[in-house]
Order: C-alpha cells, then sequence, then structure tokens
C-alpha cells in the first residue's frame, strides 16, 4: 500500500511540475525582434522615397519677336519607390530557439526529479501513525503464535507476520544478558527482522537445521537469530515488543534492536542438515 501511496505521490509531482513549466513558459517575458539587429540594418529596411522632379526650361535668347507666351507650368511628378525588405518574425510567432527550449526542457527535468526525491525523501522519515511498516502491528493473540510456531515433534517453524516484516519464534527459558531490559521477548516470544544484518537479503527459515540461513552469502543464525557462521557482523536485529490487555502481540516495527554477536548462544544450532551447505549436528 505504501508503495501505491508513493508511486501517486510521484505522479502528481510530475503532474504538477510539468504544469508550472508551462505556466512559467506562457509568463515569459516578450523581446522586441529589433533589439538583436543593428541600426544600420534598421535604416536599411526603411522604405524610401524617390522624388524628381522635371528639369525647367533653359530661357530662349531675346529677340526682336514678342515674346510667345510662357506656357503654364505642368504639375510636378512625384515617383515613391518603394524598397521590398524582409521582416523577421517575432519569438512568439517564430517559436522558441532550441538552446531556449533544450534549457527549459532540462531546468523542468532537474525541477521535477528534486521535486519527487524530496517527496520520497519527506514520505520516508513521515512518522506512520497507523498501520504498515515502522509502526505498531498488532501479529494476533500470543498463544495462537505459538500454537503455530512449535510443532508436535517440538521442532520450530516461526510464524512471519508480512505487514511487520518479521519472524515470530519461541523465546527461550533464558535469554542471552544482552537481551534484558531491551524489551525484545514478551510472552514466551520474538520478533526478529526477516532482513540479513550483512547486505540486507531476506533471510528465510531453514527447517531441517532449525535456523535462519542466508542464500546471498551464507550467514548462519540459531533459532532465536543468535549468529553462527557466515560475513553477518552481528545477531538478527530484533524488534521492540509488547502484550496488550486482550493477549495480544504488539510488534514495534519503529524500534530495533541490534546486538552483537552471541559468546554463549541461547539455542542449539544445527540441529540437523543445513539448506545451503549440508552438514549435520
Amino acid at each position: 500500500m505504501s508503495d501505491l501511496v508513493l508511486l501517486g505521490v510521484a505522479l502528481v509531482a510530475i503532474a504538477a511540475a510539468a504544469a508550472a513549466f508551462v505556466v512559467g513558459w506562457r509568463r515569459t517575458e516578450k523581446s522586441d525582434w529589433r533589439d538583436g539587429v543593428d541600426a544600420e540594418t534598421l535604416q536599411a529596411d526603411r522604405p524610401v522615397a524617390v522624388v524628381t522632379r522635371e528639369a525647367e526650361p533653359e530661357p530662349e535668347p531675346e529677340s526682336e519677336q514678342e515674346p510667345e507666351p510662357e506656357p503654364e507650368p505642368e504639375p510636378v511628378a512625384v515617383a515613391v519607390a518603394t524598397v521590398a525588405r524582409s521582416v523577421e518574425a517575432s519569438p512568439e510567432e517564430a517559436g522558441i530557439t532550441r538552446r531556449r527550449f533544450f534549457n527549459r526542457a532540462l531546468t523542468a527535468t532537474f525541477g521535477t526529479f528534486s521535486l519527487v526525491l524530496g517527496l520520497d525523501f519527506l514520505a520516508f522519515t513521515w512518522p506512520r501513525i497507523s498501520g504498515g511498516f515502522g509502526s505498531d502491528v498488532n501479529a494476533g493473540r500470543v498463544q495462537d503464535l505459538l500454537a503455530q510456531a512449535v510443532n508436535a515433534d517440538g521442532s520450530v517453524t516461526p510464524v512471519f507476520i508480512p505487514e511487520a516484516r518479521a519472524y515470530v519464534v519461541p523465546s527461550p527459558a533464558a535469554i542471552s544478558a544482552q537481551f534484558e531490559g531491551k524489551k525484545v521477548d514478551a510472552g514466551g516470544v520474538m520478533a526478529l527482522w526477516q532482513r540479513c544484518v550483512h547486505l540486507g537479503c531476506r533471510v528465510p527459515w531453514c527447517q531441517p537445521s532449525q535456523g535462519f540461513e542466508c542464500p546471498c552469502h551464507g550467514s548462519k543464525y540459531n533459532g532465536i537469530g543468535e549468529y553462527f557462521a557466515g560475513p553477518a557482523p552481528r545477531n538478527l536485529d530484533r524488534f521492540v515488543i509488547a502484550i496488550n490487555d486482550i493477549d495480544e502481540l504488539i510488534i514495534s516495527t519503529g524500534s530495533v534492536i541490534e546486538s552483537p554477536r552471541a559468546l554463549q548462544p541461547s539455542v542449539k544450532y544445527p540441529q540437523g542438515p543445513s539448506c545451503i551447505g549440508g552438514g549435520a549436528a
């Protein structure tokens, strides 16, 4: 469920970033196309008016004859020559340039990535008030859990609680001194985190050997998660647990207890063939 919520948040964030990009692009200040053209070019682009005037007739030499009446002056002819010019289209008409497009695309991509990363980090660190890993998980009645975990022949089969990512196992009569006062056992059970402390692989239960054996790199733990062999640096991590008023096991998955390798194991291991390397007790 939490993965679906994170996916939904990421999709909403991407949509919001895309909308912000479109609004920002629409509001970009419009630039005049003439800003990038020098003055000489602008001057040359202006229409040129050419005015022609007919030459006045030269006066004739005076003679004794009566002067002929001067002809009335003809109207001056004006010819206007229009010079064709090319006009550059504005950015709104021609569209954005390639450089501006890539700059905006890069900015939008980086902004969306940062927003999604921030939301994922916030979702990861935000306290889980109800349900899910990181909160208190009700695993059910303790007696029911013990009935499932302890077989008729005395062997153990841990009860896996998916919501808590934990194995519920019977706790021994006497636990190691390093666990005293840390509230890791209650009602005769413990809750172990399924994650191997070496590199985080899920550690399955090996029924023949009665222990947890990691298939990734061979780390082995006994029936209550105490280190036995392999590259793991410590015991399996475990959760703080409690019993409520109606005898139900409450696993606090937000409270993880780490412990070093036990000097003296509390439970015998292996009790049979190993699932990842053979060998018997």
